[in-house]
């Protein structure tokens, strides 16, 4: 079956599927690429509103997304939050990523949780090479995950979630595709600590993680499989009691995916040994093992250890608190212009009341092109039965 005059986004299809967190294409030089690339955006508002800022922050209900190593630093017995993002909201009203989650505490030092992640890429209209229609289909993608965390002491935590994810974008509507399956893990670790520092009391807090360790995802050719968005965070989280009822958080991550980073040879592209060359080394990289995949991705970008650095994306964001009770957000967002040139602002609110919160962010973008622009994420939150109501401690949690 030959597929053209596609509607608009089936066209829009393609930058979904491969490069849906990297949508300013013509800024991409070398940019990677992964399947399933939604699994790199943060699917709550609180943590979207700082950057995408969120291995150090203090835990709640959508910790173990972020590094698993913080769940057992959870402050109730049970808690749960519900987050919605529409997608390319311009242009499309039944596009959008959904995601649930919840923890619930074992005794006071571990915590199990789940979460949900649907993204909904709406509804594809195909057309045959005369232009007739040939039927419709809606994409989807989903991931499942269970997880486990444990304080191994009062300042320090470690952490595994396991996850099944499935990417659906052809039904099988189109020739000799189907669904792509995989079984991922994380493992995260956590530290934080409380300091005087002079007259001013703070809590320090570090994170690192490892996310979607799995096998890779093949829609067509079982022998050219593509790989997770297995990626490496790392960072922190400094928090000040300014008095009794107010205190910021400056919080900093960096990212880098651990999968090949694509070959290329400066020269004339249209030499022939040249591109052959260039074909060879990328189908050798392509053909790597999980493992291999992952050490390489330290070492083998074409522009050496300059263009390494440039493969680690930044997020940072400022937290404001009154009273546990009023939240004010900001963060930015940096991705190197040859990795793909996201770069935005976010701005978010949240209010916490008894069981009840909520969280909004808004984000604005240096390109118009972003599939997140103009568009409003929001999360609610269930708390129920803080640790010390239920064991009778402080369970010695954080924020």
């Amino acid at each position: 079956m030959t597929l053209t005059n596609l509607t608009l986004r089936s066209l829009l299809l393609p930058g979904l599927l491969g490069l849906a967190a990297a949508a300013h294409a013509q800024s991409q030089v070398n940019a990677i690429t992964t399947a399933v690339p939604i699994l790199t955006i943060s699917p709550d508002a609180r943590s979207a509103a700082l950057g995408e800022a969120g291995v150090a922050i203090s835990p709640d209900a959508n910790a173990g997304y972020y590094n698993p190593g913080k769940l057992g630093f959870v402050r109730y017995q049970h808690s749960a939050s519900l987050s919605y993002t529409p997608w390319l909201a311009s242009i499309a009203n039944d596009m959008g990523l959904a995601y649930a989650s919840g923890t619930s505490k074992i005794g006071e030092r571990a915590t199990l949780s789940a979460n949900l992640m649907y993204f909904n890429l709406g509804e594809i209209q195909y057309r045959t090479n005369t232009g007739a229609s040939n039927g419709t289909f809606n994409p989807k993608e989903y991931a499942l995950s269970v997880g486990y965390g444990q304080k191994l002491s009062d300042q320090f935590g470690v952490g595994l979630n396991v996850r099944y994810i499935r990417s659906n974008l052809t039904g099988g509507t189109i020739t000799d595709t189907k669904p792509g399956n995989a079984v991922a893990v994380d493992l995260g670790a956590y530290y934080n600590t409380d300091l005087s520092i002079g007259a001013g009391e703070y809590n320090l807090a570090f994170g690192a993680a490892v996310a979607n360790i799995g096998n890779k995802i093949s829609y067509t050719d079982a022998s050219q499989p593509d790989f997770l968005p297995t990626t490496f965070r790392l960072g922190t989280a400094i928090t000040k009691e300014l008095d009794a009822y107010n205190k910021i958080t400056l919080t900093v991550d960096a990212n880098k995916l651990l999968v090949p980073t694509p070959y290329y040879e400066e020269g004339n592209q249209t030499d022939p040994a040249l591109v052959a060359r260039v074909q060879a080394e990328n189908e050798r990289r392509a053909n790597y093992g999980i493992v291999r995949g992952i050490t390489s991705s330290f070492s083998d970008a074409p522009g050496g250890f300059s263009e390494e650095l440039k493969e680690i994306n930044l997020s940072g964001g400022l937290e404001y608190t009154y009273n546990d009770l009023l939240m004010a957000r900001v963060g930015y967002f940096y991705e190197n212009p040859m990795k793909g040139d996201r770069q935005y602002l976010s701005f978010g609110a949240g209010v916490r009341y008894q069981v009840f919160g909520v969280d909004g962010t808004y984000l604005v973008p240096n390109s118009k092109a972003n599939p997140l622009a103009q568009t409003l994420r929001v999360s609610l939150h269930f708390n129920f039965n803080e640790l010390s109501e239920a064991f009778g401690s402080s369970g010695d949690a954080t924020n």
